[in-house]
C-alpha cells in the first residue's frame, strides 16, 4: 500500500495541489486523469521518490518493491535486450551479477565461493532460476521475437524499446507499478495484451494515460487532479466522465427536487454496475460501484472545446476511387504498393499500417502533398476535403508566427474580430492568450488551432493523420464524439482505440505489397485469427 500524507507540491506562486491525503490499496488500478499540465507525472514522480513535495509526505509498506516505467528510451543502449528487461527487478539482476562475477574470476577465494553459495540461495528463493524464460515470454507476448532477445537495445526500433521497457516495468510481480502514458506508442495488439495483464494483476497498479480504452479497460478507480486537489473516484474513466457530467447538468437544473436527482443518480450507478460484468474487473469494480456514496459523485471544473465539423455541402456519389498506388521511402524502400480501392457514400475509414512512415507516406499523397510514385487518386466532383497532418510545423513556422487572432483569421472568409475571438473561445483560447504568438504554443493547442482551421474551411471529407495526438482528454473527447456526427466522408488513423472502433466503419490496412479491406468494426479487424494470418503474410514475416 501507498499512503500519502498531506502533500502539497508548488513551483513559486503557482500551486500544482495542495492537501492531499490518499491511500493505494491491493489489488487496485488507478487511472491518474487531469487536464494538461495539471501534474498527472508529477505526481507519479512524487510517488517514486523521483522529485519531493514542498510538504508531506509518502510511505510504503515495508517489503513492498516499486517498478516504474522508464521514459528514457536510451538509457540502456548497450545492454542486451533480454538483460534489460530482467533489470527491473534490481535487487535479483544485483546479485545474478554479483554470482556471475565470481564464477568468472579464475582468482576466486574460498570466501568467495561460500559468498556465492550464499547469492545462489537467495537468488533461488526471489525465483531467479525462472528469470530469464519469464523475461524472454514477456517480450514474446508483446511481439519481440526470440531473435531480438540477446540484441543489444540499440539494434531496435522505437516501438520495439518501448516494448522491451514495459516488460522491465512488468518483470517480477512487483508489488507497486507506476506506469505513465504506458501505452504510447504500442500497436492495438500489444495494448490489449497489456490491457489484459493489468486486469488480471493481483498487487497495486497507479497509471496515467490519454487512452480511454485502455482506462476502461484496466481501472478499477479513478485519480482525478482537479480544483488544485487529488481525490480518488470508484469506477472506470467512463464513469467518472458520465457521472461527472450527469451531476453538472443536475446543479444546473436548480428545479429539480433532491430526490428525483438522487433517483437518477441510483438508476445511473446500477446501470454501471451491472455493465462492469463485461470487464475482466469484473468484481472488484461492480462492489466497489454498489457501495458507492452518491455524495463521493463530484461534478468536474473541466472545460471541453466545442469541435463540430459541418459540411458546406453534402458529397455526391462518387467519393473516392485510388487506383494501383505506391511510394517509396527516401532510402528506396518499398512504403506502400499496389493500393486500390474505391469510397462510398457514408463510409469513415480507419487506416492502419505496421509502418508508421508508410501511413504519413499515404496521407500526404492523398491530400497531394506529395506525388505517387505509381497510380491515380480520384476525387468526386462535390468532394472539398480538408488535411490535419501528423506533423504540422509548416503552419507555424518562424515566417508564419502571428498572433493567433491573426494566424486564425487567415483560414476565415469571416474577418471580424468579434467572431474570430469567439471562434477561439469555443477551442478554450480566451482572455489575452488570443494575442499569444502562434510560435510559442504548446503541442495540444496548434492541434487545436488545426482543427480550427478546418472547422471554418467547411469540409464534406475529411483527412486525419493522428488527430488524438498531444490532446488532453478532453479535446479527445470531444474531437471523438465530432467525428462520429459529421456527416461526410472520412479517412483516419489514431493510436486511440475508442475512436478507431467508435468511427470506423471499414478497415484498410496498407503494406507493401498490397491492402486488406474490411467492412467491419475495428475490434472485430485486430481480433481475427484469419486477418493476422493475411497481414504475415502481405508484409513477409511475423507481424510484431
Amino acid at each position: 500500500m501507498i499512503t500519502v500524507d498531506n502533500v502539497g507540491l508548488q513551483y513559486g506562486k503557482r500551486v500544482l495541489f495542495d492537501e492531499v491525503n490518499l491511500k493505494f490499496t491491493l489489488g487496485n488500478c488507478y487511472g491518474v486523469i487531469g487536464a494538461n499540465g495539471a501534474g498527472k507525472s508529477t505526481f507519479l514522480k512524487i510517488l517514486s521518490d523521483e522529485i519531493s513535495p514542498n510538504r508531506g509526505s509518502v510511505s510504503i509498506d515495508p517489503g513492498n518493491r516499486m517498478a516504474v516505467l522508464k521514459q528514457n528510451h536510451f538509457e540502456f543502449e548497450e545492454e542486451e535486450v533480454l538483460n534489460t528487461v530482467i533489470m527491473g527487478y534490481k535487487e535479483m539482476y544485483d546479485i545474478m551479477v554479483e554470482k556471475n562475477a565470481i564464477y568468472m574470476d579464475p582468482d576466486a577465494t574460498d570466501a568467495d565461493g561460500l559468498r556465492a553459495a550464499e547469492l545462489e540461495n537467495t537468488f533461488g528463493e526471489m525465483g531467479g532460476w525462472n528469470a530469464e524464460s519469464d523475461a524472454a515470454e514477456l517480450l514474446s507476448n508483446m511481439g519481440i521475437k526470440e531473435d531480438l532477445h540477446y540484441k543489444q537495445m540499440k539494434d531496435l526500433n522505437g516501438p520495439q524499446k518501448v516494448k522491451v521497457l514495459l516488460g522491465q516495468a512488468l518483470f517480477g510481480n512487483p508489488d507497486l507499478l507506476l506506469l505513465d502514458e504506458p501505452t504510447n506508442d504500442l500497436d492495438a495488439e500489444t495494448v490489449t495484451w497489456l490491457s489484459d495483464f493489468l486486469a488480471d494483476f493481483k498487487n497495486t497498479v497507479i497509471v496515467v494515460s490519454h487512452d480511454r480504452y485502455f482506462l476502461d479497460m484496466v481501472c478499477t478507480h479513478v485519480v482525478d487532479i482537479d480544483f488544485n486537489r487529488i481525490r480518488i473516484f470508484t469506477g472506470n474513466y467512463t464513469f467518472w466522465y458520465e457521472s461527472s457530467q450527469l451531476m453538472t447538468q443536475q446543479m444546473a437544473n436548480k428545479n429539480k427536487k433532491t430526490e428525483q436527482k438522487r433517483k437518477e443518480m441510483m438508476e445511473f450507478i446500477q446501470r454501471f454496475s451491472a455493465n462492469a460484468s463485461k470487464s475482466k474487473q469484473a468484481t472488484s469494480r461492480k462492489k466497489a460501484l454498489e457501495k458507492l456514496n452518491l455524495e463521493d459523485i463530484k461534478p468536474s471544473s473541466r472545460k471541453y472545446p466545442f469541435i463540430s465539423f459541418q459540411p458546406e455541402r453534402e458529397p455526391g456519389d462518387q467519393i473516392l476511387r485510388v487506383d494501383k498506388l505506391s511510394k517509396r521511402g527516401t532510402a528506396g524502400e518499398l512504403l506502400f504498393g499496389d493500393v486500390s480501392f474505391i469510397m462510398n457514400h457514408g463510409e469513415k475509414i480507419a487506416l492502419i499500417s505496421r509502418e508508421s512512415a508508410a501511413m504519413n507516406a499515404f496521407f500526404d499523397v492523398l491530400a497531394g502533398k506529395t506525388e505517387a510514385d505509381t497510380g491515380t487518386i480520384e476525387f468526386g466532383q462535390t468532394i472539398t476535403y480538408d488535411y490535419l497532418p501528423n506533423e504540422n510545423d509548416e503552419y507555424f513556422s518562424a515566417e508564419n508566427d502571428l498572433e493567433l487572432m491573426d494566424w486564425l483569421r487567415q483560414f476565415s472568409e469571416e474577418k471580424d474580430e468579434q467572431f474570430i475571438r469567439g471562434f477561439l473561445g469555443r477551442m478554450l483560447f480566451s482572455g489575452e492568450e488570443v494575442y499569444k504568438k502562434s510560435s510559442v504554443l504548446s503541442g495540444g493547442e496548434k492541434v487545436r488551432c488545426m482543427l480550427s482551421k478546418i472547422m471554418l474551411n467547411h469540409p464534406n471529407f475529411l483527412l486525419l493523420d493522428e488527430p488524438t495526438n498531444h490532446l488532453d482528454l478532453e479535446s479527445i473527447t470531444a474531437l471523438n464524439n465530432a467525428m462520429k456526427d459529421f456527416k461526410g466522408n472520412l479517412i483516419f488513423t489514431s493510436h486511440d482505440h475508442q475512436l478507431m472502433e467508435t468511427v470506423s466503419n471499414r478497415i484498410i490496412e496498407i503494406t507493401p505489397n498490397g491492402i486488406i479491406d474490411r467492412l467491419m468494426s475495428f475490434d472485430e479487424y485486430i481480433k481475427s485469427p484469419a486477418i493476422r494470418e493475411q497481414r504475415e503474410a502481405l508484409y513477409g514475416v511475423g507481424v510484431s
